[in-house]
This record gives structure tokens, sequence and C-alpha cells, in this order.
């Protein structure tokens, strides 16, 4: 027959968008013709295509041939369609038999030779593929990746191979399913972090409950040191979640993690824009924080980082998910991670320590320094503490006994399972509605919180945040409802607020 349709993917974000190659051969002066909104490397398609069928010893048709990938008003690009075209040809000219056609889906990028090349975005499009319930051909290089999503796959690394396939010359086999390691990367270990026990006390609450922190001390206190042991004591990634973070490296072109169930930690450095954190681009990609999404987003040295590119979190702190608009399209990416932030008191790190290096910084230009955070995006991170200079003698003492990782992360697991099955989130993560079953008070707690949010000049958004992580310390202490202790404690860690509010 003259005509041809080959099923393939686009890439919209973490969605891959059902593609209709339609290909028809029709008489006229032989020509060659992509329509259907393509890019530049789709429009490129047509010279690999065209030697990728020669080189494989097949017969480029002498006709009219149009190619329309629809919908038309889908943007196309890369070359993720080659593939597709290059069978839509050979089916539609009968060097290859239609019948089996609705059965596959297809994407590679074809080298002149006949080999195909590794796509990007390959795990949604198999997502996407095995909800339609086809078969995906593609790139052997892309094996490993397919693999993660336990998806029917079928991989070659030449075009000849899929066309023997297709002739039931040489079948191909099913990929099989990666059998995950459940090994994580766990990082430093707490153990070796001298002292600071309340820090420490801090990032465990913040594992247990998902809260945002943010580290406050002058320079080698540990602060950086600690938030790397995070990943060492946070709950391992579902499979569910292991696979939305999949997705994302897979559309970004990042290699994929060598952890699979492990919580991805992002270290952006300081000079990084706005766009770096969000995301954006012509064809938007995903950024920082959705490069975090499930995981840890650290930022060290936070004063340093541009006040408008810190602002441009504020939103997705609140709702877990970024929306890039540009004027072809608008794409979402989710972006639900846990800040972790790291600064020093003012620009030479020592305020009020004259026997260090400098220590001559006045109040008001630490809190010009420190006022690169602003109110609203210091009011989204749940605990603030500062980190002290260790006393003399601690650091060559062998008497601190510290916890490990391993019997902290025991005790955020379970907090995290009591959480789980409560209200089917972390603490972080409760909505309006259930606030009032969850972290209800007795009158007389609710009173001491009023009269602190008014001592101190919280919001309301404050005052819920207090609430969850005083529910978190519940949880930890493995207590029904919210106690006395717990609304003191979840009200220590506020310190940069209570701070600010006495040098203002």
């Amino acid at each position: 027959m003259s005509l041809a349709v080959i099923f393939s993917r686009a890439k919209v974000g973490v969605d891959a968008p059902l593609v209709h190659v339609e290909t028809h051969l029709s008489n006229g002066l032989p020509s060659f013709s992509i329509v259907g909104l393509p890019e530049t490397a789709v429009k490129e398609s047509k010279d690999r295509v065209r030697s990728a069928i020669i080189n494989s010893g097949f017969e480029f048709p002498a006709s009219r041939i149009t190619v329309n990938l629809a919908p038309a008003d889908l943007p196309k690009e890369g070359g993720r369609f080659d593939l597709a075209i290059a069978l839509g040809i050979l089916c539609a000219s009968g060097q290859l038999p239609d019948q089996d056609l609705d059965k596959y889906e297809c994407i590679g990028e074809l080298a002149l030779t006949g080999a195909i090349r590794k796509v990007d975005g390959v795990i949604p499009a198999a997502l996407a593929a095995h909800r339609a319930e086809r078969t995906l051909l593609l790139p052997e290089f892309n094996k490993e990746e397919a693999s993660l999503s336990k998806c029917p796959a079928l991989c070659a690394d030449h075009l000849l191979k899929f066309c023997h396939h297709l002739t039931d010359q040489q079948h191909l086999t099913l990929i099989e399913p990666l059998q995950v390691s459940t090994e994580q990367y766990h990082g430093p270990d707490m153990a070796q972090v001298k002292g600071q026990h309340h820090a420490k006390r801090a990032i465990e609450i913040a594992a247990a409950g998902n809260h945002n922190l943010l580290f406050a001390g002058p320079p080698g206190t540990g602060k950086s040191m600690l938030a790397h042991c995070l990943p060492g004591i946070l709950p391992p990634l579902n499979e569910h979640e292991a696979l939305e973070v999949a997705a994302l490296y897979s559309v970004s072109k990042h290699p994929q993690r060598p952890y699979f169930l492990t919580r991805p930690f992002r270290q952006p450095h300081h000079t990084s824009s706005g766009v770096a954190l969000v995301g954006g681009g012509t064809h938007p990609k995903p950024g920082e924080i959705s490069l975090a999404h499930h995981g840890v987003l650290f930022l060290d040295e936070i004063p340093e980082f541009s006040r408008v590119v810190l602002d441009v979190m504020r939103e997705p702190l609140e709702t877990g998910h970024i929306s890039i608009s540009r004027a072809a399209q608008q794409v979402d990416y989710p972006a639900r991670f846990q800040l972790i932030a790291a600064m020093n008191p003012c620009p030479c790190g020592y305020l009020k320590q004259p026997n260090k290096r400098c220590g001559e910084c006045s109040e008001a230009k630490a809190l010009k320094y420190q006022s690169s955070i602003s109110g609203p995006l210091l009011d989204r991170i749940d605990i603030q503490i500062e980190v002290p200079a260790l006393p003399r003698g601690l650091l060559s003492s062998s008497e601190d006994q510290s916890e490990s990782s391993e019997h902290v992360r025991q005790r955020v697991i379970q907090a995290r399972q009591i959480q789980l099955s409560r209200q089917g989130c972390p603490n972080a993560q409760i909505n309006q509605k259930d606030m009032t079953h969850t972290c209800g008070l007795p009158k007389e707690l609710s009173d001491i919180l009023e009269d602190a949010l008014d001592k101190l000049g919280l919001s309301a958004r404050a005052y819920h945040r207090i609430l969850k992580v005083a529910r978190t310390i519940a949880d930890l202490a493995n207590s029904e409802s919210i106690q006395k202790p717990h609304i003191l404690e979840a009200l220590s860690y506020r310190q940069m607020e209570r701070r600010l509010q006495v040098t203002s």
C-alpha cells in the first residue's frame, strides 16, 4: 500500500503524547516533505532517513513522499521520529509488511549507516506505551533506562534488526525488567560530626517530617556536613516515586543515578540563575528544584544567592510543582523537594567573635547580609536554628559518643510510617483540611502558640508550620497527641525570625 501509519511519542515535559507518523507515497516528481509543526532537527531527518534506508540495503522510493506528524499543533523536536519515519517509508513502499504496525510504538534517531542512536525521554514514552498496551521499539543504548520502567520493549542497535523482526526473519526478545538494587547511598555518617547535638536533633526532625531547614552559624561548625548526612537518614523511595525521579532525569538528559531508590540530593552553586533553579529554555527542561523532586535541594551559603533567584522557589515550596510558560507551550514539572540551607551570620562569618580573623561586623551589617533571604521565603522554612562554634577541646576529644546515621534512620522511618498510615503523606505536606484532625490543640496550648506568634510577629503560615513540626516531634516520641513540650520545642526552631525581630 502507499500509506502507512506508525505510532511514536513526542516529549512535552514529563509527558509523552502520542504522535501518528503518517507516511504517504504518491505519483509525481520525487520529493520528501515533513509536515506537522516539525522543528529544524525533525526536518533534517529527511537526509538521515534517506541514507539510513539506502545503507541498510533497501530501496529508497522515487516517489512524492509526504510525512505527517499528527497532531499538527503539537511541536515536534529532536531526532526521535527518525525510526518511525524510516519504517513508515519501508511499509508504505511495500518493502515491509504493515499488518502488525498497530502493536508497536517506536522512537530512535538514525545514523547515516542505519545504526540507531540514543534519545532522551525514554521512561515517559515507555510508561505511556505500556498504558496504551503497545510494545516500544527503541535504541539499544536506552535498554537499561527502559528496563527501569518494567514496560514491554524491544531494543536494537540497527534499523535492519527491527526490519528482520517485523518480517519474522529474526525475532527480538523483550528486555528483562531491571532488578533494582536496594543498596542506597548514605553519604557521611552523623557520628562523624563532633558535638552539635541540637543541630542533629533538628535534622532528624526535618527528615522525619520532610520539613525545610536552615542552619545559621560561623564557618567550620558542621553545617554543610550535617546537610550531606541527610540522605543517610531519609527513608528510601518507593517504586512509584523512584520512577517519577527517573523520568525527570530521563527528559533532562542527565545520566541516571546509580542508586535508584536513594532520594536525589542537589547542590547548585550560588551563581546559579533563576532559570537554572526552576527550569526553562526554548523547549523547557527541568531545573534543580525538579531534579530534587522527592529529595533534597541544598543551598550552601544561601545569602550569596541573588534574592530574586531565591524568591522563584516560593511558589514551588507551597504547591510542589512548577509551571514554565513559553510562547510555544506550557510545561508542568513536579518539584516536591525538601529545602536545606546553610548560611554564615555575617559577611566575615564571625559575628561577635573578635578573637577570630575579622569579627568586626556590626549588627546592621549582619542584618543586611541576612536580609537577602526575603521574609516570605523565610516564612516557608519550618526549622531555623543557630549552629554555634564548637567549644575548645571538643575536636580532639574522643568522648563525644554520637549516634550513627543508621540508628537515627530507623527512628525517622518509624515516624514516617506513622504519618503515612495516618494521613498518607509526610507532616510537612498536610493540607489545611486535615490540619484540625491531625494537629488539633487544646485551648491551653493554642493560647501559648498564639501568644508566641504575637511576640515574634509570625504569620498564619508560620503558625501552621510550627504545628506541623510539633506533630513530627510528637511522632518521633510516639505520642498520639501534641503535648506542651512538643510545641515549645517547635517554637525554639524559629530562631532566625526571633533574631530579625530583635534587631529590627
